[in-house]
């Protein structure tokens, strides 16, 4: 399966117009008034619990799930492009990417280099929005890519040697930066840092397969272990799942309460990297001294 996750724009431009093609939008409505041909625009937060305080939980109401996607015209045998600017946002292709694995449809690609490199490239677009007829998927959920709060909690509070916890947000989150609106700063015990924003090319492009599976291999992960990615708000760690996914690791789940559910519960652990943040404060400093 390797590699068959990414589409390239010429391929992308070849099929423009096909009838089991579902092209998504993944970036704002401001973004969208310029889009690829056919494309619908539909963002993260249109699935998140409108009851939690944490962003990134998922809406429990399966049923108001599946409408939401028969909304984008997607049917069972839609095969779903998705593609944003991977320069300007958290990884919500990868976001889009890992909800549709969770609901189970598995037909789906992300756009290599996205906005940017089709623009670059001086292809077609166009302004109006897209309202698609609706489709007839059906949702059934895949637990196996999800981790919830709990499960994870009974997980750190033992020795897990085969389970790898990815956080991968940015090196000064991870070390314990105080951050407005978070109770509390600093990481899950034993998670390793992997920021999401290291994997692309100048071109916006997703770096070789090859080189990937080696900054994996270099963080200690390798594909016999299950992983585990949460970030602030499950966003940016499942676009890491869709890279892990990308080079051949079966087991991963992303945890979408993550860093904003995480830090609200104070009988989950947390700790902080002191060493570390010192550094990247006294980098921060020197570079802007």
């Amino acid at each position: 399966m390797s590699g068959m996750s990414l589409i390239d724009t010429e391929t992308l431009f070849q099929n423009l117009g096909r009838e089991d093609l579902v092209i998504i939008d993944v970036r704002g409505e401001g973004a969208y008034t310029a889009h690829i041909p056919g494309a619908v625009q539909s963002s993260w937060h249109e699935y998140s619990d409108p009851q939690a305080t944490a962003k990134g939980l998922i809406d429990p109401d399966v049923s108001r799930l599946e409408k939401r996607l028969q909304a984008l015209g997607i049917t069972h045998s839609s095969d779903v492009v998705i593609y944003s600017n991977p320069f300007d946002n958290w990884g919500d292709e990868g976001r889009m990417f890992w909800m549709l694995h969770y609901l189970g449809h598995r037909n789906v690609k992300v756009l290599d280099g996205g906005w940017p490199k089709w623009t670059a490239e001086h292809r077609l677009y166009e302004h109006v929005p897209v309202n698609a007829a609706p489709g007839n998927v059906r949702v059934s959920v895949h637990p196996e890519v999800i981790i919830q709060k709990n499960e994870l909690k009974q997980l750190v509070k033992r020795a897990h040697p085969d389970t790898i916890i990815v956080d991968a947000r940015s090196v000064e989150e991870y070390a314990g930066k105080e951050i407005d609106g978070l109770p509390r700063p600093g990481h899950i015990p034993s998670a390793v840092n992997i920021p999401w924003n290291g994997f692309l090319q100048p071109d916006a492009t997703v770096k070789p397969l090859g080189t990937l599976r080696e900054m994996f291999h270099a963080r200690g992960l390798n594909e016999q272990q299950e992983i585990i990615t949460y970030c602030l708000g499950g966003v940016r760690s499942a676009w890491v799942y869709f890279l892990l996914k990308l080079v051949g690791y079966e087991r991963v789940r992303n945890y979408p309460g993550s860093w904003w559910e995480w830090s609200r519960d104070f009988a989950a652990p947390a700790e902080k990297d002191m060493k570390l943040l010192y550094q990247v404060t006294a980098k921060a400093d020197e570079e802007a001294s």
